[in-house]
């Protein structure tokens, strides 16, 4: 077990806590000390839910270790049912509880609950928050599908009937997922085909009774649904599926392969939104080759990847996810572009790595935009986990045609505008654009990212000290040598550097002097280092 300050993903008792909140009429008795309660905070502070998570916890205290916990169990258990009457209840125990092994799932079994009763098998020190997920909804598909259920006949006494699917894999806390269900809703009608049973988010246990009667499953979030997919095609013989319509590109092929499985014509127009023409257009070029470092969980990494690579042109030079169950998917990934793939739940390593791959632009996880502030470097978020001002009031997929859109304007944003790039640097000799101005609109810019202007006298020391290691631990790059400063002539060369990229040049020439022994950077050197890192 590793200490750590962060983490990317709970124990899996928090994944199966992530569907029963999603879902309404299902409850969730945990066997959980005191301590564990905690998780209601994920849901109604991070994802602002006016309510909270439909779980009974047994709260045992140190105390009652040496009494019958597993009475505790039963209790909770019984006065649940009493006070909230659900069509169907799951239970299971916390990492904490599952030391003492009361066995809630044996115990459920003999109580005689007037609902039925799910029993969770979560191994809380071999597995995480996301797998929890995917088992917990696998075992409630797997427990309440009814088994004789089928599709209607194509044909009825009214006609013919539209084609209808599930839309398998949403949860509570998921990036976006409420407006993704909303958005693939929208274009499933637009082809004609009608959403059956959208689920764990917004189902009740009688609507799984009844998946069955789909034509074919959509699975939205491999994460959490794969596993209960799987199933339903071995028993109920209904399509998956597979394509994860994020980016123009691949909501095409979803739109495909939607349409095969329906066995529906491909439309002759669909709206396509707007992202297409501007990634192609005369103002995004300034796009092309930009550097762009991606980690998340493994279905929106390689989305992202394939996005940032395919439609806005950007050069991938890092790619990694902190699900070892989609370890390959990324390795995959990773040898399409060229990168060394990173597989790690460790924020430490891929801060390390962020930094090493020197990008442009971060896309991950909240945890990605805490280090690329320490790093000083612009970032997006594409996956969870994530914070609050990632649910927002307003409507913003990720999937779909207007999915694409809001990936364009928040991977873009973040980045200066090609025009505003040019004209500052055509104007970086008016006095209004001098560092003596000061940085003008972006008000708070580090002083740390402008260069002192030329002059006699030597640079502040904390000008030209080099950046701390990123993590804050010493390695080996820190141990080298530094150098000592920088020469007018190659100060007066980096004050032309436009100022919200000149940090960055100031940070790599110094590492590449450190690197290479160079104990006073000249403008050679800095010109030197330019040509290094654009390698």
């Amino acid at each position: 077990m590793q200490l750590t300050v962060w983490t990317y993903e709970g124990p899996p008792h928090v994944g199966a806590m992530r569907v029963a909140t999603g879902m309404t009429g299902l409850h969730y008795v945990l066997h959980a000390p005191q301590g564990d309660t905690y998780a209601d905070l994920l849901f109604t502070m991070i994802e602002r839910r006016d309510h909270r998570p439909p779980v009974t916890y047994t709260t045992f205290q140190a105390r009652d270790l040496g009494k019958d916990t597993a009475e505790l169990f039963m209790t909770a258990a019984r006065d649940a049912y009493e006070r909230f009457k659900p069509q169907a209840m799951i239970v299971g125990a916390s990492c904490t509880a599952e030391l003492i092994q009361d066995d809630p799932a044996g115990l459920a079994e003999t109580m005689g609950l007037g609902c039925p009763v799910i029993p969770l098998e979560l191994p809380s020190y071999s597995r995480k928050e996301n797998w929890g997920a995917s088992e917990t909804f696998y075992q409630l598909v797997r427990g309440l599908a009814d088994k004789t259920r089928r599709p209607p006949p194509a044909v009825g006494e009214a006609g013919p009937r539209r084609p209808r699917a599930n839309l398998l894999g949403p949860t509570a806390l998921g990036f976006r997922h409420r407006d993704d269900v909303v958005e693939i809703t929208r274009l499933l009608d637009q082809l004609g085909i009608d959403v059956h049973v959208a689920a764990p988010m917004g189902a009740t246990p009688a609507d799984l009774v009844r998946l069955g009667e789909a034509d074919f499953n959509i699975c939205l979030y491999p994460e959490i649904a794969a596993q209960a997919c799987s199933w339903l095609e071995r028993t109920f013989r209904q399509k998956t599926v597979k394509t994860v319509p994020i980016g123009v590109n691949a909501t095409r092929e979803f739109v495909a392969e939607v349409c095969e499985a329906a066995g529906v014509m491909m439309p002759g127009a669909v709206d396509q939104g707007r992202m297409g023409w501007w990634s192609r257009s005369v103002d995004s070029t300034y796009l092309t080759g930009k550097r762009v470092f991606i980690f998340g969980d493994g279905t929106h990494a390689v989305a992202a990847a394939r996005v940032a690579s395919e439609e806005l042109g950007f050069k991938v030079v890092g790619l990694g996810c902190y699900n070892r169950e989609f370890a390959r998917e990324i390795r995959a990934a990773a040898e399409k572009y060229g990168v060394e793939p990173l597989i790690t739940d460790d924020y430490l390593v891929v801060e390390d790595a962020i930094a090493a791959a020197a990008p442009e632009l971060v896309l991950g996880t909240q945890m990605e935009r805490h280090i690329a502030k320490r790093l000083r470097l612009p970032c997006a978020v594409i996956s969870a986990p994530v914070h609050v001002q990632d649910f927002p009031a307003r409507y913003s997929p990720q999937m779909g045609f207007e999915g694409a859109n809001v990936l364009f304007d928040t991977w873009v944003h973040p980045l200066v505008m090609g025009l505003e790039e040019h004209l500052l640097t055509m104007f970086r000799d008016d006095f209004e654009f001098s560092d003596a101005a000061g940085p003008s609109h972006l008000g708070h810019a580090s002083a740390a990212a402008h260069a002192p202007a030329a002059s006699a006298e030597p640079a502040p020391a904390a000008e030209t000290a080099p950046a701390p290691a990123p993590s804050g631990r010493d390695d080996q790059a820190s141990a080298t040598k530094q150098p000592s400063g920088w020469t007018d002539e190659a100060l007066a060369e980096l004050g032309k550097i436009p100022f919200f990229v000149r940090g960055k040049a100031r940070r790599n020439t110094e590492r590449y002097a450190a690197e290479h022994g160079v104990d006073s950077i000249t403008r050679e050197t800095l010109y030197e280092a330019k040509a290094h890192y654009a390698r």
